[in-house]
């Protein structure tokens, strides 16, 4: 455990400040009133990147020497890493090589591109795409530079602690994700180092927990699968290298289902104002599993690089989900006046019709009923049961079926 020193720490810290932001923490008012907590937000989606990663990208890198960085630079990610890693080539004046999964982001993929790095799409999770770079690596000489299982890597992440409590020394409890884990290496290392007390709690997606499971093992293992939103931390195995100082330091490891992210991100939206990708938004999903009250609690925000078409995705089902937008079937008798008859029941309920489906097929005798199904928009689950209510009580008898917008 020696590898990790605080002089190595502060040595990263003054290093990382030539490119990267110090995120002053957000105290967010919303989430301290659900939880009953202090919650404070560190906003790494605003780093010049778009996420934490430039801060270990750019420290390793600045601790290779000239022949290994001449030799050009290779590595795999699922996006933000690739972005750090371009990024800091870029400022090096070296060639950089990131092999990206194929269900990458294309925002993530286009901004890669953007800071003049080589990009390769291989392999359908992270873990295909990072033989592949392995490959590469060995066939043309590249320099392979780890997105998280590398103390180099790692340490540079940590510096993200270091601003976290020289901003708030009376933390109590520190929120990360966990990806592979190397963020959540230095951030437990050096908040450990700082101060024993903070309790850092790592949090992994429900369908991609490799570090949980690892850790109840007692040894690295592999998930068989990864089923996730959350691309930015959907890793099968867990770093090595890295594995010990997350046993030691992590206090525990929360999972969180993908439903939950999908509304913390309209949380976000809402009260914030803020672009927070899946990965990032879990540890915000995570608050209200922390079963503590009046705590100084910050949750990191790792990183904000979401393509518009998984916003568009994401905001649909969170609305869904929060009961704002639903969709009902009603049967009616095919006349005039009978969808106006319907809409008028709706709007005296300040319903607000966004799509109708008008199906005569539903029935052989289409005096006695056709289908119209109604997609509408309420403030929330009482205002949907109010409308509901009304249309039961003027004979329609609604069914509630799977929204299609």
């Amino acid at each position: 455990m020696k590898e990790l020193s605080l002089d190595k720490f502060e040595e990263a810290y003054e290093v990382v400040k030539e490119v990267a932001s110090e995120t002053k923490l957000v105290y967010s008012d919303y989430f301290s009133a659900q939880t009953g907590n202090k919650v404070y937000l560190k906003p790494e989606n605003m780093q010049l990147t778009g996420a934490y990663k430039l801060r270990g990208a750019y420290y390793k890198i600045s601790t290779l020497s000239d022949e290994e960085r001449d030799k050009g630079l290779i590595t795999a990610s699922a996006g933000n890493h690739a972005q750090g890693v371009a990024y800091a080539a870029k400022c090096y004046g070296v060639k950089a090589v990131i092999v990206m999964p194929t269900t990458t982001p294309l925002i993530k993929v286009n901004r890669t591109k953007s800071y003049g790095a080589e990009v390769i799409l291989h392999g359908d999770v992270y873990d295909e795409a990072c033989a592949h770079a392995y490959h590469l690596a060995e066939e043309r000489g590249y320099t392979f530079v780890h997105p998280f299982d590398d103390l180099d890597v790692a340490c540079g992440q940590g510096t993200i602690a270091m601003e976290i409590i020289k901003e708030q020394p009376l933390v109590d409890y520190i929120l990360v994700p966990i990806g592979g884990g190397g963020l959540a290496t230095g951030v437990s290392t050096l908040a450990k180092l700082l101060n024993p007390k903070i309790r850092v709690i790592g949090v992994e997606p429900a369908g991609a927990n490799c570090m949980q499971e690892s850790i109840h093992a007692g040894k690295v293992l592999t998930l068989d699968r990864v089923s996730t939103i959350a691309d930015g931390t959907a890793v099968k195995t867990p770093g090595t290298n890295i594995f010990p100082y997350v046993s030691r330091n992590i206090d525990d490891i929360i999972t969180v289902e993908d439903e939950e992210l999908v509304v913390s991100f309209l949380d976000m939206v809402e009260n914030h104002k803020m672009i927070v990708e899946n990965s990032g938004l879990l540890t915000v999903a995570a608050l209200k599993h922390l079963d503590v009250k009046n705590k100084k609690i910050v949750s990191i925000l790792s990183g904000g690089n979401m393509d518009v078409i998984t916003m568009s995705s994401v905001v649909q089902q969170g609305l869904v989900m929060r009961d704002r937008i639903f969709t009902v079937s009603v049967l009616l008798p095919d006349k005039p006046g009978e969808l106006s008859r319907v809409s008028d029941v709706i709007a005296k309920q300040s319903g607000n019709v966004i799509k109708l489906e008008h199906n005569q097929f539903v029935s052989i005798n289409r005096n006695a009923a056709v289908e119209l199904r109604i997609t509408l928009e309420a403030y929330g689950t009482e205002h949907k049961n109010q409308i509901i209510d009304a249309l039961n009580k003027n004979g329609y008898q609604p069914k509630l079926v799977r929204v299609g917008i």
